[in-house]
């Protein structure tokens, strides 16, 4: 028998408003903002390298590096690796970590109306848990882990690595101002996304930045000249922009006026007022220096120098008229299909941190109801905003390929992405060793997808002419980083919210992958007596094990002592007397009395509540820690 239904002409009207309506949210709603955050945060579960903690959403990965940095007595494991290698390079690193802390303070509404708050801030603290192990030493940072030439010779899983593990170090006689001024850049920024959730952290993470800082500017040279099997694949251009960054970042971090007499002494002999930009990336920081700097002028924070930030601010107008294509001319390349255009490798990383850029400053300018006055007319926020928004959108799928560039997103992606970890099945499939040669003979010459999806790894993405070939051996376009994932993490936050908020995310600390005790403790009672000391010491000290490993069958101990100043007053000229010591100590420099040593220069004044530490390594019981003399 057949049906048939008859529909009056008003229920056609009404429904034909409802289609049209639904297309109209639907067009509205554009791209799941939401979907896109979680999937850039889960990229960086997918980089991690040490033990995993139980709940990483990753499962085709496990613990691996578990080593590293032992042969040679620093405990290093943890941190991320870079793309789709194994190598646990420093500048991107730290770039990544910076670019994430920003998006947790300046997009902190965003993020956690996002409800990502919880992952973004444990994202940082994997690189920063790291960048504090790797920081023994007041002029010492371990830069890099794992050998570039080797690791590319070999395809296999984390789990399985068999290549070089060899750290490489930074000091005073192999310098690198720019890797280390781009770690305290990282520590300064992240003390500032931890300081409303975990303050004794934050506290932590500025002495290594003040540290770092003193380290970069004191000793300069390249990371590069020092670390020379660094600079195939992330070569420095200078590092000038680097301690500009490093010295805005503590600004706002610590308040204390020197920086920002840095930031402005320095800004016509280091580029700072004198480079004008169109690309901001891992290795050119000026266009960030000059938007944070323009903050301080917007907010009336300028003073005595506001001259000299308004130089700054005229350089980061500069990068934002090219972007919008108002500069005169001299614009920011883009594609046929709008994709910001700077170089062939991996092009997409530069499209990522513009377009957050641009919606960083434009916040910033809308909070100062200002504009940008370019060359060819006005530039408004929301031009600003569009712009970066525009990005997001192509790497999204507003592409001439329909393609989303952010692995895992949607349906049509990039299914060879040139990642060794996701090319090859899992150990919890294939539970067999899978050796350097065999990966490239079973598994990287394979033509069909990958077995595992690396989601939300942002690719290298199309050429200039929006061009795309999903090959795992085209690893310019299909190789994804956690650099040009990192500004991701805000720039969609930021997006998902231009329309909307959802129910405010509760507070929760993430914890460091150790634990550590929580109360300071009090100096020995029997403390030596000096002419320096008084019955009541305003020293106290906090003892942590933030690592272990064995060295010829004994257990060797990583110690790190967090010295604070409980007092109200300003000490000064501390000297310790630190008794049992059998292993090598960083952080203190030694009197020449036996058993005692003083702070570093840079330290010899803790004001009231100021904190600094140090370093020691060696099997069998800890330390004996005492205050020996003060001012």
């Amino acid at each position: 028998m057949e049906f048939r239904l008859r529909l009056c002409p008003r229920f056609l009207l009404v429904g034909f408003i409802g289609l049209l309506a639904l297309e109209a949210i639907t067009m509205v709603a554009g791209f799941d903002y939401g979907e896109a955050v979680d999937k850039t945060l889960l990229f960086f579960e997918a980089q991690r390298a040490g033990k995993l903690p139980y709940d990483n959403r990753v499962k085709w990965r496990t613990d691996s590096g578990m080593r590293d940095g032992y042969s040679q007595g620093v405990d290093l494991v943890g941190g991320y690796y870079d793309a789709g290698d194994h190598v646990k390079f420093g500048l991107p690193m730290a770039f990544s970590v910076t670019m994430m802390a920003w998006a947790a303070i300046d997009f902190s509404k965003d993020v956690l109306a996002a409800n990502k708050m919880d992952q973004t801030l444990w994202a940082i603290r994997w690189g920063t848990d790291y960048f504090l192990k790797a920081h023994t030493h007041p002029n010492v940072l371990w830069a890099q882990v794992g050998d570039g030439a080797s690791d590319h010779l070999c395809w296999e899983r984390a789990e399985d690595m068999t290549t070089s593990r060899t750290a490489y170090k930074l000091d005073s006689s192999n310098p690198g101002s720019d890797l280390a001024g781009e770690t305290a850049a990282a520590l300064a920024a992240a003390s500032l996304a931890f300081r409303p959730y975990n303050s004794s952290y934050a506290q932590q993470l500025v002495q290594h930045a003040e540290q770092l800082f003193y380290f970069a500017d004191t000793f300069r040279g390249l990371y590069d000249d020092s670390i020379t099997n660094a600079e195939k694949y992330y070569t420095s251009s200078g590092y000038q922009d680097e301690l500009l960054w490093a010295a805005v970042w503590l600004y706002r971090a610590t308040n204390k006026d020197r920086y920002l007499e840095y930031v402005v002494q320095n800004a016509a002999s280091m580029g700072g007022t004198g480079w004008a930009v169109r690309e901001f990336s891992w290795d050119n920081k000026y266009a960030g220096v000059q938007v944070l700097v323009s903050k301080l002028l917007l907010e009336g924070k300028g003073g005595a120098y506001a001259s000299t930030l308004k130089q700054y601010q005229a350089k980061a107008d500069y990068f934002a008229c090219a972007c919008v294509q108002k500069n005169n001319g001299f614009d920011v390349q883009l594609t046929p299909g709008g994709l910001v255009y700077v170089r062939q490798w991996n092009n997409m990383q530069y499209a990522s941190s513009a377009a957050f850029l641009l919606a960083v400053y434009s916040d910033y300018l809308s909070q100062a109801k200002a504009v940008v006055n370019c060359p060819e007319g006005t530039a408004q926020p929301q031009d600003l905003f569009n712009f970066a928004k525009s990005q997001a959108d192509y790497i999204l799928g507003k592409n001439p390929k329909s393609m989303s560039y952010l692995v895992g997103y949607g349906t049509n992606y990039p299914k060879q992405v040139h990642h060794r970890g996701a090319s090859i099945a899992s150990i919890s499939v294939h539970n067999a060793y899978v050796g350097c040669v065999q990966g490239f003979e079973e598994w990287y010459h394979r033509t069909s997808a990958n077995p595992n999806v690396v989601h939300g790894g942002l690719v290298g993405g199309p050429d200039n002419n929006d061009e795309f070939d999903d090959d795992r051996s085209n690893y310019e376009q299909t190789e994804p980083t956690i650099s040009g994932t990192a500004p991701l993490v805000g720039l969609f936050s930021k997006l998902r919210s231009s329309n909307t908020y959802s129910t405010p995310y509760a507070r929760n600390t993430p914890k460091s992958s150790y634990s550590t005790p929580t109360t300071y403790v009090k100096k020995p009672q029997n403390a030596p007596k000096n002419p320096y000391t008084t019955p009541n010491v305003p020293i106290r000290f906090k003892h942590s094990i933030t690592g272990t490993w064995n060295d010829k069958g004994q257990t060797v101990y990583h110690h790190t002592v967090l010295v604070k100043n409980m007092s109200m007053k300003t000490v000064r000229e501390l000297k310790l007397k630190i008794e049992n010591l059998s292993g090598p100590i960083y952080g203190l420099i030694p009197t020449g009395e036996k058993n005692i040593f003083q702070v570093p220069p840079h330290l010899r004044v803790l004001l009231a509540g100021g904190e600094l530490d140090f370093v020691y390594i060696q099997g069998g019981p800890q330390a004996k820690v005492s205050v020996y003399s003060f001012h």
